[in-house]
């Protein structure tokens, strides 16, 4: 991977590193960002990602504080500015999703209806990553139905994208969706494509995430394979709570 050369070229890289579970490699790469630019959006758009590596591996509560930094760069700049609807969506999803993975969904889905409204002329990855937390936050509550049709939306805006991260993730959520659905037959397909693109793609967390997912679909191979993507995430400095 070329080293970078400038802001928005380091962030890309961090979000290529962390995609693969080299967290300590992508989190280097993101404080050396402040280095490149001063710009307020990529800036913002730096402390999201940080606090989306945290929440990845289960540290809701302290990525809270890098999506509260994300907003306080991003809020007050005018909303003429480029780039500002997009970092300030990821920084209210990231925060919706903090706020879920501590329990509190009532406050994600007051942060998912305020995202709606910021949305302007935000680029596809913000839009998708609004449904991913919409489908998350409606699975934690029990309402199958909207978790299928956010997980969906995002598919099909995932599908028309050009990151096969993006569109692997989306696929992940509409068969969790599936199987609370009650349809574990179409889930286990759509888990197994996932796995194979995961370990095609070197997508560690992602496959991680699918083989929990996987243990739910009674995959005799999953929980092995859960702990095998542990092991490669703890080397590559990510440490799960």
């Amino acid at each position: 991977m070329p080293i970078a050369s400038d802001g928005l070229d380091s962030w890309h890289r961090a979000v290529a590193l962390g995609g693969q579970g080299y967290y300590a490699a992508a989190r280097a790469e993101l404080r050396r960002l402040p280095g490149h630019t001063s710009d307020p959006v990529l800036r913002s758009l730096a402390a999201s990602t940080e606090g989306s590596f945290l929440r990845q591996l289960g540290w809701h509560a302290a990525a809270s504080a890098y999506d509260g930094r994300a907003a306080a760069l991003a809020l007050p700049l005018d909303p003429a500015t480029p780039g500002r609807a997009a970092a300030v969506c990821d920084a209210l999803t990231g925060l919706a999703a903090d706020a879920l993975g501590t329990g509190r969904l009532a406050l994600a889905a007051r942060l998912l209806r305020r995202t709606e409204q910021t949305l302007g002329d935000a680029d596809w990855r913000a839009r998708l990553r609004r449904h991913w937390v919409g489908a998350e936050t409606a699975l934690a509550g029990g309402d199958a139905a909207t978790a299928r049709q956010e997980a969906e939306l995002g598919l099909e805006l995932a599908v028309a994208a050009p990151s096969v991260r993006h569109q692997v993730k989306s696929r992940l959520l509409c068969a969790a969706a599936q199987l609370a659905s009650g349809e574990p037959d179409l889930a286990r397909s759509n888990a197994e494509l996932v796995a194979a693109q995961c370990r095609e793609h070197g997508l560690v967390p992602l496959r991680w995430a699918c083989a929990m997912l996987r243990t739910g679909l009674s995959d005799s191979a999953a929980a092995t394979e859960a702990q095998t993507c542990e092991n490669v995430i703890s080397r590559r400095g990510g440490h799960f709570r």
